[in-house]
C-alpha cells in the first residue's frame, strides 16, 4: 500500500493550522504538506514536526499575490526577481522542517503575453532554480493543474510537464502528478502513470469530480492503489482533497482506519 502524506491546507481544517500537525498524527499519519508554510515561523512549524514525530513532504514556494488571483510567477515575464526571492525564502523553510521537495507554481498566462515567452521563461527560471536547490539537496516539482478550476494555468497535462523537465534537463525536477487534475485534463491515469512514472516525484489523490475523499465519484482509488505498488511506486501519495464534513469521520477510505473503504 502507499504511503500517504496528509495535505494540512486542505484537511483538519477544523482546528487552525499549527493544530492540524497533532490532527494529522492522532490520525495515524507519519508525513503531511500543504501549500504555503510562510504565514509562520519556520522554526515553530519545524518543532512542531518533530513533536508529533511528522515529516513535512512538500509545500509551494510563494505563489504572488494569492488574494489577487496569481497563482504562481514561475512562469511571469518580468518577475525572474521576485521569483528567485521566493526561491530562498522556501528555501529556508525547507532547511529548517526537512522538507525534501518543493513546488514551483508556473503562473497564470497574463493577458496579451504570448505563451511561447511564458514557456521560455519557466525553463529559465527553473534552471536556475534546480542549480541552486541541487546545492541545498532539495527536489522541484513542476504540477499540471486542471483549467476548469483554474482558468489560464500555464501547466495543465502530464505531457507538457514531461516535456519541460526533459527540456531543462535537470535530475533533480520533476512531475507532481494530481490523479484529480490528470483525470478532468486527460483521463487514462493508469496508461500516463505508466509512461511517465520514472519522473514522477509525487503524486496527490482526490475524488472526481468534487474533489473530496477519494473513496467515491470516477475513479478507483483501490485498483490506482495497487497499481501503485505493482509499479513499485517509492514516493508520498497526497491527499489534497476537501473533506465533505469532519475530516477524521472521512477517513475510513486509509487502510487502517475504521469506517468503510
Amino acid at each position: 500500500m502507499p504511503k500517504f502524506a496528509a495535505n494540512l491546507s486542505m484537511m483538519f481544517t477544523e482546528v487552525p493550522f499549527m493544530a492540524r500537525f497533532a490532527a494529522a498524527a492522532a490520525a495515524g499519519f507519519t508525513a503531511v504538506e500543504y501549500l504555503f508554510p510562510y504565514a509562520f515561523d519556520a522554526q515553530d512549524i519545524a518543532a512542531t514536526l518533530r513533536h508529533h514525530k511528522l515529516q513535512n513532504v512538500l509545500f509551494n514556494l510563494p505563489p504572488g499575490d494569492w488574494s489577487q488571483g496569481e497563482r504562481g510567477i514561475a512562469a511571469l515575464p518580468g518577475r525572474e526577481a521576485e521569483f528567485r526571492a521566493g526561491l530562498m525564502q522556501a528555501v529556508r523553510y525547507a532547511e529548517a522542517c526537512g522538507t525534501p521537495q518543493l513546488h514551483v507554481m508556473s503562473g497564470i498566462v497574463p493577458a496579451g503575453v504570448d505563451p511561447a515567452h511564458c514557456r521560455a521563461t519557466l525553463i529559465e527560471n527553473l534552471r536556475a532554480a534546480c542549480s541552486i536547490a541541487a546545492a541545498h539537496h532539495l527536489t522541484l516539482l513542476i504540477e499540471p493543474i486542471n483549467t476548469r478550476d483554474m482558468p489560464g494555468y500555464f501547466l495543465s497535462r502530464q505531457d507538457q510537464a514531461h516535456g519541460i523537465c526533459a527540456e531543462v534537463g535537470a535530475a533533480n525536477l520533476k512531475v507532481q502528478m494530481d490523479f484529480y487534475h490528470a483525470q478532468i485534463m486527460e483521463g487514462d491515469i493508469a496508461t500516463t502513470l505508466r509512461r511517465y512514472l520514472g519522473n514522477v516525484g509525487h503524486i496527490q489523490i482526490a475524488s472526481v469530480p468534487e474533489r473530496h475523499e477519494p473513496n467515491d465519484g470516477e475513479l478507483n482509488y483501490p485498483w490506482l492503489f495497487a497499481l501503485l505498488d505493482s509499479l513499485q511506486y517509492q514516493g508520498w501519495v497526497g491527499c489534497e482533497y476537501r473533506p465533505r464534513g469532519n475530516t477524521a469521520d472521512g477517513l475510513g477510505w486509509l487502510p487502517g482506519q475504521p469506517g468503510p473503504h
